[in-house]
This record gives C-alpha cells, structure tokens and sequence, in this order.
C-alpha cells in the first residue's frame, strides 16, 4: 500500500484530503502541531505531533523517508502570536523540499490562485516564494492552487461568508468590483488524489476554480438564500474606510491569539478579488469541479448551518460583553473600596480581612476579564467567570442574605454571567 503524509492533516483542507487519499487506497500519517485537534479529527488516524515551521530539514528526511506522497495543506492567514507566513510558507516548504530531493517521493503542495510575489498581503507573496521553491526543485512536484475553498464544515473565509449571510435585516455591500470564483472542498481533495497517483504527469502548476465568477456581493446573497434567510430588507454600502478599521481592529487581536478572517491580509485577497483559470487543470484531464450551484446543492443547509452562522457572529460580542462587565466589576470595587468594605464589616467580618476581600475579589476580577481577551486563556478564563461568580453567590449569600431581597437584585445578576461564561466556554471551538 502506498504511504501519503499530509502536512497539516487536521484542517479544513487538509482533513478532505486525508479522507480522499484514504478512498484512493493510500495509508495516511498527519502531522500537525496539536495533539487535541488531531485526535478530535481523526481519532484512528497515525499522527506525527510537530510544530511544522520549525522542524529541520534533517528531521524532515527522517519523518518522510518511507512517504510516495507528500501533500502540503498547512497554511496560516497571517503574522500573530501563533503564526509566522515566512515560517510557515517559505522556511518549511524549503525544508521539505532539500528532504525530498534525490527521492522519488512526489511533493504536492496546495498554495492558492493569485500568489504573487508583488501581491498586496504577506499572505499571498510568501505563499509565492514557497511556490517558487518548488518549481525551482529537481523534486517531482505539483503546485495546485484553489479560489475560495467552500464546504459544510465553516472555518476563516467560509465562516466569514456565512456571518455575513446571516446578518440580519439588512446587508451590508463590501467590495462591489471584486470578483470571486470557489471551489468545493471535496473536489480540491479528489484533485489532491487524483494528482498523487500521477496519472496527470508531474511538476506542473494548476488553479482549480469553477468556470463562472460573480461579486463578493452576489456570492453573499447566494449563501443566505441556501442557508434559508429571506432576501434582506435593505442593502447599505459599506465605506472602504470602514473596512480598513475593521481589518486593523482583527490584526490587533491576532496578537492576542485570534485568527479572525477579519484580518487585513483577508479583507485585502476579497478587495482584489479571488479567481484562477481552470484551464491546466482541464488540459491535464482534471477531475470535473463544480459551479458555485453545484456546490450548494451538494450540501444542503439545515438548521445546524443556521445556527453556527449566528452564533459566529454573535460570539465575539459576548467575549467582549464578558471582558467589559468583569474588568468595570474589578475597577468599581477598587474605586469605591469603603463603601463595598463597609458591606461586610456590617455583618461582623473583621476589617483587615473585608478590606482584603475586596482587593482580592476586585483583582480577580480584573484578571478575568483581561484573560478572556486573549484566546490562549479564553476556556480557562470563562470556566475560572464561572466558578468565582457560583464563590460570590455562596459567601454572598452566607454573609449577606439580605441582598437576595435588594431592588436591584445584584445576587439574581449574577446567573446571566455565569451562563453567558460558560456558554462562551463551550463555544470556542475552532475546528
């Protein structure tokens, strides 16, 4: 049986190629830097745990010495805290690369339509220099490159494409000249299979796109009618100036570890457009890719779609509700120290001790509510929201009973925060 390694296994695209490799009859091994994901992925599957961008060129060699294929489907949007594209799509690549060369082991590598080394995002020109690293090679090499990858499961782009389908009320009109072509997950993995057999020949470079392009305006529209939406009441232009903040205010929390395909990098590959010619891919004899109608009728939107679609647009909101009402909790009780230390004083706790209750709780607080900002820290963050308001509710309720009955129920304000932590807490899942 003939072995595949795919480079980043567990993602959207990598994931549809490790199941089309499968029913093309190869063994695959993953490899990929998480062990949660992976397992989450694909529990049975041989997994190789690395960190791809810093693994060495001799390690390479030994980790796919025994591999007729290689796929490389890892790949990251942009710079931040988890992520370098020079790393990722030039170091690596030209690892793999000098590991390979002198086998006969054929390196296929998934890079996108439109690179360019003078390409208005790091995103797109580091991409191009991978790709110039392979092309460049003595190895036995396919570059293919994908428009907009469309499939059930919803991650950066496709995600991104479905909140904006499921606004409400109205639409919002970004880009109005860019044009976008898409291309279904599982035929951009036949197409990953279908090459590793090499029955299309070698060392050549493909797009793979649907024949038709339409505005990012009208593929929106397309998405909310398959997600069962009525037609919006209205349509407003969205200003470019409103875009460009949005992408600085989503690069800014890529720092603190978020992968929003808000990010400018993002907003500037849709600005410019995403469209590839299918033209080698067809002259090599191609498998067939669908339209953008095909696509939507082979994956029929329920009420799962639906709901992820909201939820995605509703989530960072409550991420930002939580850190606001945490932080203003902490800096209130700090603020008006006396009044909240003369609360439990009044019930015969000793002074020293109310005083440092205060600063503690106020500074745990705090703590949250910065913690829950940064994605690493987010789960723990929610969970820890979670335990010290059931702490607060329990001593509360102990020391002061009496509150239970204040107009302004504080103890009863307490369990809409809890459940909105805990509801964040299980909805951050990414893949």
């Amino acid at each position: 049986m003939k072995k595949a390694v795919v480079l980043g296994a567990y993602g959207f695209i990598g994931g549809a190629c490790v199941r089309a490799l499968q029913e093309e009859g190869f063994a695959v091994l993953g490899i990929g830097r998480s062990v949660t994901a992976a397992q989450r992925a694909f529990p049975d599957l041989v997994w190789i745990i690395r960190d791809i961008a810093s693994v060495s060129a001799e390690e390479w060699k030994e980790l796919l010495a025994d591999a007729d294929v290689v796929v490389n489907a890892s790949g990251a949007l942009q710079d931040g805290s988890r992520d370098n594209l020079t790393a990722i799509h030039e170091t690596a690549v030209s690892r793999v690369v000098e590991a390979l060369t002198g086998s006969k082991t054929r390196f296929i590598q998934i890079s996108a339509a439109g690179v360019s080394e003078d390409a208005p995002t790091g995103f797109f020109r580091t991409k191009a220099r991978g790709d110039r690293t392979v092309v460049a090679s003595a190895i036995d090499w396919i570059v293919l490159r994908p428009v907009l990858v469309l499939g059930r499961e919803a991650y950066g782009g496709t995600a991104l494409l479905r909140a904006s389908a499921a606004l409400p009320l109205i639409g919002g009109k970004a880009f109005p000249q860019a044009k976008v072509q898409t291309v279904h997950v599982t035929d951009l993995a036949r197409a990953v299979a279908q090459a590793a057999t090499g029955s299309l020949g070698s060392r050549f470079v493909a797009d793979l796109a649907e024949d038709q392009s339409r505005t990012f305006w009208e593929l929106t529209v397309g998405i909310r009618s398959w997600l069962g939406y009525a037609p919006w009441r209205a349509a407003i232009a969205v200003p470019a100036w409103t875009v460009r903040l949005i992408g600085k205010g989503a690069d800014a929390l890529g720092w603190l570890g978020w992968r929003s395909p808000l990010r400018t990098n993002a907003l500037k590959s849709l600005e410019s457009g995403i469209t590839g010619d299918p033209q080698e891919w067809r002259r090599r004899g191609g498998t067939s890719l669908k339209s953008l109608e095909e696509t939507l009728r082979a994956m029929p939107a329920t009420a799962q779609e639906r709901a992820f679609s909201r939820v995605y647009l509703i989530l960072p909101l409550a991420i930002g509700c939580l850190s606001l009402f945490w932080l203003l909790s902490g800096l209130m009780g700090l603020w008006s120290f006396r009044a909240a230390q003369s609360v439990l004083t009044e019930t015969d706790v000793a002074h020293g001790i109310a005083g440092a209750a205060v600063i503690g709780g106020s500074v745990i607080d705090i703590l949250l509510g910065l913690g829950v900002l940064w994605r690493r820290w987010t789960r723990p963050a929610c969970l820890g929201m979670a335990a010290v308001s059931l702490g607060y509710l329990f001593f509360g309720t102990l020391l002061t009973p009496e509150l239970w009955a204040d107009p302004l129920g504080p103890f009863v304000k307490i369990f809409p925060a809890l459940v909105l932590a805990l509801a964040v807490a299980f909805l951050l899942d990414e893949r």
